[in-house]
């Protein structure tokens, strides 16, 4: 007999309600319900038929422990052999007791000879709120190290980084259906059908009412639905966005109400834009094949200043070394023009993983402790902890679902670094990249098989239930045991038990989520902070900075890039040399792929990363090429020849690790929280032809 199952969705940052159809514990169809608030009773091709993962063979079901861990461990190979059996040519199997023992006695070993700081721990958006929590908890209070980050370093950090200082708050302003209310939108580096496609349902719903502009440096498919598809160089947000700002302080378009009763530091900033050399859209009139930029922001400025706007923006915008001064930037418009703390205008950074913006919230962040509170120590970021595996500094990962030698940068210099380490835990569910590189594996429990919170990219709570049962541990069980054989006194019994513990310690925020009420909204989802009531827009009377005001921050472009080798008539004029790659997602594929391609309907649809190149570019660039850069190269790519492509330009997914598009990207980041600048690098093409005819 079947039964249905309300849950939330395992992808991305938009948390879609669900409803799975169950019989024998097997899934046979995920739907959503009409009155889903956050689906509308839709689902995107991964949300329907992404959950083969459940039965997939790659799944990791029995902890493992690495033969070469073991041949540098002789005493830990010695006291422990008669628990293990073979697995294949790199692994053997073991009991979870004996690898958490194992776990416990060389993390012990590792931080008593090198100390606590030798020990750091990466991961936490892809599971609950309560594993997050136990994460961080794990590593600062029973290590006694502040080195915890999670994956929000490769996306939306620089949206903490730009809000908080701004306006005291790095999350979203408002609920998506806001959308239907906004007289004006700006969606700005963000392919929003294919990475947040049931908000993009809503953009979609609207198009009628022709108020939208589109902003990317390649044409998307919200594009060709909007009033402005508006084109820009690569490297260019704070430039459009600091001449926005231009046009409505010059024109006198802002709130001069709002302005001065909310915001602090106006008269400063109007100083330092008025006189910033690149900040009128004038400029563009110089730079070739952008010209029309000119007009078309100032006509945006207008429309966004004089209508109830919104502005969404993704990873286009904040994976480039500028990236939180453009979020900056973003929050400066907004201030501007009073177009925030009211139903229908807002900021809404669309942000990736299904729970990041929980994570982040649960202080697995270097320099925030739960509640986004000042920690005792602040650690070290991602890149960082790289460089300190590199230079012996770092002796111990513990890696909970985040796989950084596929989806973070450089990927060559992260692999060395991993095989520098003495001990690596990975906690997964797939066996992907960095599990195949771990000393001691822990199969976890995936979403779909675990009770926990998880918080969507608009603030929004849901309590993930069970779909099927498992009896592999979930996160937070492995930590706990980790913890307690190394002498701790972990005693939590439930997720629910720990939920209980962040109401206390992030009060600010959760204190009125009791799970009671999140099973009674369940469908609904409630909006953080949560104390009586939840609270669906944020900065209605004050922003949450200590003085309720918001702040304007100014920053100036730096004149680089594809800009500068334009005014320089340097740009693209060495055939197959200097051009400019930025990256994304597809549709079908959730970031590394490792669920998603477990659905046979999904691999069929996209079973390898695909190079976009210009039409223009036919007869110069081959059917089938390698990237390279200063960092790496790529594996042989097939190309197609498209419209949506600005001379001198490509894209290309990232999805699968054999493509190794990240090896293209370097140490380049954001110049403040260290976000790779991702969006942006320069690539030699070279033509798989030759390279045969070379050999």
């Amino acid at each position: 007999m079947s039964k249905e199952i309300e849950s939330v969705c395992t992808y991305c940052g938009v948390g879609c309600d669900i409803t799975a159809v169950v019989e024998d514990n097997k899934i046979n169809k995920i739907y959503a319900q009409k009155d889903g608030v956050v689906s509308q009773g839709k689902l995107c091709i991964k949300g329907r038929f992404g959950y083969d993962f459940l039965d997939s063979k790659e799944r990791i079901t029995t902890p493992l422990i690495a033969k070469r861990f073991l041949e540098k461990n002789p005493d830990i190979y010695e006291e422990f052999k008669h628990e293990l059996s073979e697995y294949n040519d790199k692994f053997f199997a073991t009991n979870f007791d004996v690898a958490a023992t194992i776990a416990g006695k060389k993390l012990k070993e590792i931080t008593n000879k090198y100390g606590s700081h030798s020990f750091c721990a990466i991961g936490g958006a892809r599971t609950s709120c309560e594993n997050a929590y136990i994460f961080q908890k794990f590593t600062r209070e029973a290590i006694g190290s502040p080195h915890v980050d999670c994956c929000a370093r490769v996306c939306h950090a620089p949206s903490l980084g730009g809000m908080k200082p701004t306006i005291g708050e790095g999350a979203a302003t408002n609920p998506y259906d806001d959308i239907y209310e906004a007289e004006f939108i700006i969606v700005i580096g963000s392919n929003t059908i294919e990475a947040h496609p049931i908000v993009a349902n809503r953009f979609i719903d609207i198009e009628q009412k022709n108020n939208i502009a589109v902003i990317d440096v390649r044409e998307t498919k919200l594009a060709k639905r909007a009033k402005y598809n508006c084109i820009i160089p690569f490297e260019a947000n704070l430039l459009i966005l600091n001449m926005m700002a231009y046009v409505i302080i010059k024109e006198e378009l802002y709130d001069k109400e709002f302005v001065s009763k909310r915001t602090k530091g106006f008269e400063a900033f109007k100083e330092s834009i008025l006189n910033d050399p690149y900040a009128n859209p004038e400029f563009f009139k110089q730079v070739k094949g952008y010209e029309h930029l000119s007009v078309q922001i100032a006509n945006i400025a207008r429309e966004y200043a004089l209508k109830k706007s919104m502005i969404f923006w993704g990873l286009g915008v904040t994976e480039h070394i500028d990236g939180t001064k453009a979020v900056m930037a973003i929050v400066h418009l907004a201030l501007l023009t009073g177009n925030i703390g009211k139903i229908g205008a807002g900021l809404m950074p669309l942000r990736g993983q299904n729970n990041v913006q929980g994570a982040c919230d649960m202080g697995c962040l270097p320099y925030y402790a739960p509640d986004y509170q000042e920690p005792k120590e602040v650690g070290l970021m991602t890149p960082d902890l790289i460089d300190g595996m590199l230079n012996g500094e770092i002796k111990a990962l513990l890696n909970m679902g985040e796989d950084i030698t596929h989806i973070h940068p450089n990927v060559n210099k992260s692999v060395k670094a991993i095989e520098n380490l003495e001990l690596l835990i990975v906690q997964e569910v797939i066996f992907n990249d960095i599990a195949s590189r771990a000393d001691i594996i822990f199969g976890v429990k995936s979403a779909y098989e675990k009770e926990g919170v998880y918080v969507n990219a608009m603030r929004r709570l849901h309590l993930s239930e069970p779909l099927v049962e498992s009896n592999l541990p979930d996160d937070w069980e492995v930590i706990q045991a980790i913890n307690n054989k190394m002498g701790g006194d972990f005693s939590y019994g439930s997720s629910e038990d720990i939920w209980n513990e962040v109401r206390e310690v992030a009060h600010r925020r959760f204190s009125g989520a009791a799970y009671y009420r999140l099973k009674r909204h369940k469908k609904r989802g409630m909006q953080w902070p949560i104390y009586h009531e939840d609270t669906p827009r944020l900065h209605l009377l004050d922003f949450r900075t200590d003085d309720g005001l918001g702040r304007f921050i100014y920053n100036q472009w730096e004149k680089r890039g594809m800009v500068k080798e334009i005014l320089e008539d340097s740009f693209n004029k060495n055939g197959l040399k200097g051009w400019y790659l930025t990256t994304g997602r597809i549709l079908t594929h959730y970031n590394n792929a490792a669920q998603t391609k477990q659905t046979p309907r999904l691999y069929k649809k996209h079973s390898k990363d695909i190079l976009l190149a210009p039409k223009s570019a036919k007869g110069i660039i081959s059917d089938r090429v390698i990237l390279k850069s200063p960092y790496g190269e790529s594996e042989v790519l097939e190309v197609e020849f498209v419209d949506t492509i600005k001379d001198g330009t490509l894209f290309t997914t990232f999805h699968h690790a054999k493509s190794k598009i990240n090896a293209l990207f370097g140490d380049e980041s954001d110049s403040k929280v260290k976000t790779a600048r991702f969006k942006s690098v320069k690539v030699d093409i070279i033509n798989v032809e030759d390279v045969v005819a070379i050999s």
